[in-house]
């Protein structure tokens, strides 16, 4: 009796272990910021890592070591979606005088290179 017991135990601890899904996408949000008094734009991008004070999120291009400019929020998204990343929802924000549109991306992680794979997991 006491061996079926410890028959059932170990085989509900190891079924609740497979429990968890893996996640199939990795996801991003663009933020981008627009003035309405000199029409000047920026984007910044979130991958969900820590930003540290007085710091930016703006891509860096890989060949030139500067952040990438782009013209406008949809300049920003063909960026991403050359890639592989997906959109999945927009919406805006108006704080004093300025335009803050948020852009959320997904990846999924059949496009995405093994380290990026581990790095997402690993959070």
């Amino acid at each position: 009796m006491k061996r079926l017991a410890l028959i059932l135990i170990v085989v509900l601890c190891s079924m609740s272990m497979y429990a968890q899904p893996e996640p199939r996408a990795a996801y991003s949000e663009i933020v981008g910021t627009s003035n309405a008094v000199n029409s000047k734009f920026t984007a910044e991008i979130n991958f969900g890592q820590r930003v540290k004070f007085l710091t930016c999120n703006k891509l860096i291009d890989a060949s030139t070591g500067k952040p990438i400019v782009f013209d406008s929020m949809i300049d920003a998204l063909n960026y991403m979606a050359k890639q592989n990343w997906e959109f999945v929802q927009a919406y805006t924000i108006t704080e004093s005088n300025q335009t803050v549109y948020h852009y959320i991306l997904k990846k999924p992680f059949n496009y995405c290179k093994l380290e990026e794979q581990r790095e997402i997991l690993s959070k």
